[in-house]
């Protein structure tokens, strides 16, 4: 996702105008932070599935559907830190479409706009998608915001706004923390005062 990656740079570029320092990544600390990688891991599994097995539709949407909850885990119990309420509702928001819908429905005349397409164009829609229509549920929160970044293309909703946003003010904040003298794991000796 190019328009993430831009969003991490900002936020970084951001906190480091405001004195923050990249020093602090190694010290960022997250409760279950593995629920992280694992939630983008099961969220990237059925890009492996055959493009022509009758299974596949039905498990891949269950699959994104089930990448959802090991986030919102790591949101609830991270609650405290900055933007992770703000990721959180956009998580729910994509969870909640998918939910309705069988799949995270595309406004397909946004996805061309993305592409760089001409309207003739058909759109071919993944495992995960299914075209916006008339019969849509919630289709405030479906893909309908395009982006085209540097010559790639990408449809997001407004969900992923609010993740990108909440991932940006959290890495931003976490920059700017103040210098931290005891590192975690860190062996330490005790001072003149300490017993011997």
């Amino acid at each position: 996702m190019l328009w993430l990656v831009l969003v991490i740079f900002v936020a970084t570029t951001i906190a480091l105008l405001r004195g923050g320092r990249l020093s602090n990544l190694a010290d960022i600390r997250l409760r279950l932070w593995w629920l992280l990688p694992l939630g983008f891991g099961i969220q990237a599994t059925p890009a492996f599935f055959p493009e022509d097995a009758a299974w596949a539709p039905d498990l891949a949407v269950a699959l994104v559907l089930i990448s959802y909850l090991p986030l919102l885990l790591l949101v609830i119990l991270n609650r405290e830190r900055q933007g992770m309420w703000l990721a959180g509702i956009g998580i729910l928001m994509n969870f909640s479409v998918i939910a309705a819908n069988g799949g995270m429905p595309v406004l397909e005349e946004a996805a061309r706009a993305a592409a760089g397409y001409d309207e003739g164009v058909q759109v071919i829609l993944g495992y995960k998608h299914v075209p916006l229509d008339a019969g849509t549920h919630l289709s405030f929160l479906a893909d309908v915001i395009p982006v085209r970044l540097f010559g790639q293309g990408q449809v997001i909703s407004l969900g992923d706004v609010l993740l990108a946003v909440g991932l940006g003010a959290f890495l931003e904040d976490e920059l700017r923390q103040p210098v931290r003298w005891f590192k975690h794991g860190q062996r330490t000796e005790g001072g003149s005062a300490s017993g011997r």
